[in-house]
């Protein structure tokens, strides 16, 4: 059992009384990655209905580690607070890219939001507020925002209409007729299938998060990306 051993070593934030202003603030920095909705998953699970789950177990989440797999570990306040405080350390080879919490009271602050955020029924209002833009101050180290826009409703700049490719740079055509051109190392193409992704045939072009990109084309599906990128010298 991976990791169970390690639980008992960190610090017990478990046992103190978190606040749960403090904690929905501090989870800015988790929303990115995890929804609170079920079965709303991103980079990472939903954490929707959390407590008492297996990890790993999440049958709509498809992109877990061997080893959380195969930890054999339930979620609970105790094991929580061991993942929050070394994710390698208590489950090594996992693939979640997070150092860890080792402040005491921001460990307790977050498990106290998330215990309420993630119960079964929890209101709607609470997940969506926890996952607003911004950066959680103690956390901090991870790039703040919240639930994706609709690739569906999107103003006309934001609709890609074109895409040509000529030597090292693609010019993205939007609906409201302008180009932009693009090194290609700056360019990102990305696919959406939920219900907030774009039409078929109608890709939306987005800002980027990471360091690096200056933009994503999200398309609706992978055979969508090469029909719409033609070469254009």
């Amino acid at each position: 059992m991976i990791g169970l051993a390690t639980i008992a070593l960190v610090s017990p934030a478990f046992a103190q009384k978190g606040d749960v202003s403090r904690g929905q603030q501090d989870f800015r920095a988790c929303a990115p990655c995890h929804s609170l909705e079920p079965d709303r998953n991103m980079t990472g699970p939903s954490l929707a209905s959390l407590w008492g789950r297996k990890a790993g177990g999440l049958s709509s989440f498809e992109r877990y580690s061997d080893a959380l797999k195969s930890s054999g570990i339930i979620w609970d306040d105790r094991s929580l607070d061991g993942w929050l405080t070394d994710p390698q350390r208590m489950v090594p080879d996992n693939d979640m890219p997070f150092q860890g919490i080792k402040d005491t009271r921001a460990r307790a602050d977050l498990l106290a939001f998330l215990k309420e955020a993630t119960k079964p029924g929890a209101p709607q209002q609470m997940a969506q507020q926890g996952g607003m833009g911004g950066m959680g101050g103690t956390m901090g180290g991870m790039m703040g925002g919240g639930r994706e826009p609709d690739l569906k409703k999107l103003e006309a700049s934001q609709q890609v209409k074109a895409i040509t490719y000529c030597h090292d740079t693609y010019r993205v055509t939007t609906d409201d007729g302008k180009t932009r051109a693009f090194w290609e190392r700056n360019l990102r193409f990305k696919t959406d299938s939920s219900q907030d992704g774009p039409e078929k045939g109608s890709p939306a072009i987005t800002p980027a998060g990471m360091m690096g990109d200056r933009a994503s084309v999200i398309f609706a599906a992978p055979e969508e990306i090469t029909r719409m990128i033609e070469p254009g010298c």
